[in-house]
């Protein structure tokens, strides 16, 4: 006796499954993440505290297209790329430090 082909294949239904998983797990948090980075990238402003992904602290002095200056020390400016913020942090950080 033949058993003839079905549509419902339960690998089929597991490969499903898997991209499913895959893009709940993986894929959209990492989605989130990028769209607050760059929320939080656009909203900087002059005077603000930040920390680099380096671990750098500065209050921002200057922003263009792609970089950032900070002023981590007196008459002490960096040049940093934008995307390398990580965190703003709030005001009156780096005078409690």
């Amino acid at each position: 006796m033949e058993q003839s082909p079905t549509f419902f294949d339960p690998t089929l239904f597991l490969l499903f499954g898997f991209m499913i998983l895959i893009y709940f797990l993986m894929i959209r948090p990492e989605n989130k993440r990028r769209k607050t980075h760059q929320e939080m990238l656009a909203s900087l402003d002059l005077g603000e505290e930040v920390v680099t992904a380096g671990g750098l602290l500065g209050k921002i002095s200057k922003i263009s297209d792609q970089y950032i200056e900070l002023s981590i020390s007196d008459n002490i400016k960096i040049k940093v790329q934008k995307t390398s913020i990580s965190t703003v942090l709030p005001k009156g950080t780096l005078n409690s430090i």
